[in-house]
């Protein structure tokens, strides 16, 4: 009778013991009931989420374009849209998966992109100045430590890791999508994937771009069935879903041939010696790459980031290329949904 006494409070004491050790940022999320996740919180005319946010820049003030969908007190992901010079719509898709979770999205059109001003200012494509907007809109939509998820894709992940390097204290995690952290490396891997081309397209390919005649319709003609569809997005461009095609229609093409070159085919613009392979070692915010196996950019490299990184995790979409949200969706919104509420559970990195 002792020996069960003895038992039964060691029992109770373990017990009182474990209750005590686990900390409320262990408990698994609680999706919000539909109510809490769609309450408009915002006062005065409701306008659907959206949002213009003043910027102050060294050319004076401009407004850029946000809008919320959803309302998560703890899980708020910012979107940085690619090109340079897209916009965020080709991000709708998340649409159908992300809200499930909670997550609420946040939608941003950078300067001169969709429906932000545009000033038509080629000194004002530049990295270290879209830096310094990220962090005007995170402060004007109260993003913090406690709530805010980065996600940029291509140009956004550039930005994205740029961000970060400075701003990581605001960061709750960082989400870098179908890019390397090395524009020199990146251009190397185009020439890889230039190998894997029909020997006599890559010579008319090549021709063409040593006359710079970028402007010759075959140029495009020749890149959209050999290499876009191949590696932007795996499937017919006739079957192009309609987002990206909107999105991608709207191209700010002063920003993009500034910032990245004339084409996907490689890197020749401003970004071309953007490196930054050394310095993402002191990123310590928990940090997801994401990777598709026939992408512009090497998976290898986006999987060898997150070994770098403090708390890195990696997505490999094997199905996937540069937009793996498309062609390898339910592998890209399943790991990137579990990489945010893994994070916001309290870890650091998430098995994918």
């Amino acid at each position: 009778m002792k020996l069960r006494t003895l038992i039964l409070s060691a029992v109770i004491i373990v017990a009182a013991c474990v209750s005590a050790c686990v900390s409320p940022a262990a408990k698994p999320y609680e999706t919000p009931a539909l109510g809490d996740y769609f309450k408009d919180t915002t006062s005065g005319v409701k306008t659907g989420g959206v949002e213009m946010v003043t910027i102050n820049t060294p050319k004076g003030k401009f407004r850029v374009w946000t809008k919320k969908l959803g309302n998560s007190p703890t899980m708020k992901l910012l979107l940085l849209n690619g090109g340079p010079g897209a916009t965020h719509e080709y991000f709708e898709c998340m649409e159908s998966f992300l809200p499930a979770k909670g997550i609420e999205l946040i939608y941003y059109d950078q300067l001169g992109c969709g429906n932000s001003d545009n000033p038509k200012d080629t000194s004002m494509w530049d990295l270290p100045r879209y830096v310094e907007e990220v962090e005007q809109v995170r402060q004007a939509l109260h993003l913090d430590k406690d709530n805010f998820y980065l996600l940029g894709h291509s140009w956004g992940g550039i930005l994205a890791t740029e961000y970060a390097l400075k701003y990581q204290a605001h960061l709750k995690g960082l989400i870098i999508s179908n890019m390397m952290v090395s524009c020199p490396d990146y251009g190397k891997y185009s020439e890889v994937l230039a190998k894997q081309m029909d020997p006599k397209v890559l010579s008319q390919i090549r021709d063409i771009e040593a006359k710079r005649d970028f402007a010759n319709p075959n140029y495009m003609g020749l890149l959209q069935p050999n290499f876009y569809e191949k590696h932007i997005l795996r499937m017919p461009s006739a079957e192009w879903p309609e987002p990206v095609t909107r999105s991608l229609g709207k191209t700010n093409q002063s920003l993009y041939v500034t910032m990245q070159g004339p084409s996907e085919f490689g890197i020749a613009g401003k970004l071309t010696t953007w490196d930054r392979k050394k310095e993402i070692k002191g990123l310590a915010v928990p940090t997801l790459s994401i990777g598709g196996e026939y992408d512009t950019m090497d998976p290898k490299h986006m999987a060898w980031i997150a070994t770098q990184v403090q708390n890195g995790s990696y997505l490999y979409c094997k199905n996937g290329s540069h937009m793996s949200m498309y062609d390898d969706q339910q592998t890209y919104m399943r790991g990137l949904s579990r990489f945010i509420t893994g994070v916001n559970n309290g870890l650091k990195k998430v098995e994918l």
